[in-house]
C-alpha cells in the first residue's frame, strides 16, 4: 500500500511542476513581457565620476539641474558596481548639459484655442572612457504635454517628476545599456 501512495505523491508532485513551468512559460510569452538587460559594464571599469549638469538652456528652470545631477548619481550608484569618485582619473567621467528648455509649443487646439502645450527638454551628455581614451556625446530629448490651462509654473509644479525620471533613464540607458 505504501508503494502505491509513493508513486502517487511522486507523480503528483512532478505533473504540478511541469503544469507550472508550462503556465508560466505560457504567460509570459503570451503578455508581451520582455526582459531588458541591466546594465552593461566591462569588468575591468571600477570608478565613475558623475559631473555637475550644467543648465545652458535659453530657458532655466533652477530646480532642473540639481535634480537630474542628484538623480543620475542616485541611478547609476544604486544600479551599478560602479564607485563615485571626483577624481579626474575615474574611468567613466559623465558630463550633462541642458541645451533646450522650451515650454513655447502649442500642439493641440480646440475651438480655435491651444488646448495643449508642449515641454520639450534635452541634454547633451559626454562620457569620457579614460581607460579606452574615447569620448561619446549623445542628446536625449523628450517631450512632455500638459493642459494649455495651466501656466509653465503649475505645468512644470506637475511634470517635473517625470521630466527627472524620463530624462534620467534615458541617459543611463544610453550609457549602460545594450539595446
Amino acid at each position: 500500500m505504501k508503494n502505491k501512495y509513493w508513486i502517487f505523491n511522486r507523480l503528483h508532485a512532478s505533473t504540478i511542476a511541469i503544469v507550472c513551468i508550462a503556465l508560466a512559460t505560457l504567460l509570459l510569452s503570451s503578455c508581451g513581457v520582455y526582459s531588458f538587460r541591466d546594465a552593461v559594464i566591462p569588468d575591468n571599469i571600477k570608478t565613475v565620476k558623475i559631473g555637475f549638469i550644467e543648465n545652458r538652456a535659453r530657458y532655466v528652470n533652477p530646480q532642473l539641474a540639481p535634480l537630474l545631477t542628484d538623480k543620475l548619481q542616485q541611478k547609476i550608484i544604486g544600479q551599478t558596481k560602479l564607485t563615485r569618485t571626483n577624481s579626474d582619473d575615474a574611468h567613466y567621467q559623465i558630463f550633462a548639459t541642458i541645451t533646450n528648455y522650451d515650454p513655447s509649443q502649442t500642439i493641440g487646439i480646440s475651438a480655435q484655442q491651444a488646448s495643449t502645450n508642449r515641454l520639450t527638454v534635452t541634454v547633451h551628455v559626454l562620457l569620457k572612457k579614460t581607460l579606452d581614451n574615447k569620448e561619446q556625446e549623445f542628446d536625449v530629448t523628450r517631450n512632455f504635454d500638459f493642459s494649455a490651462n495651466l501656466s509653465l509654473s503649475q505645468a512644470e509644479g506637475q511634470l517635473m517628476d517625470d521630466i527627472v525620471r524620463n530624462i534620467t533613464d534615458d541617459i543611463f540607458n544610453q550609457i549602460f545599456s545594450n539595446w
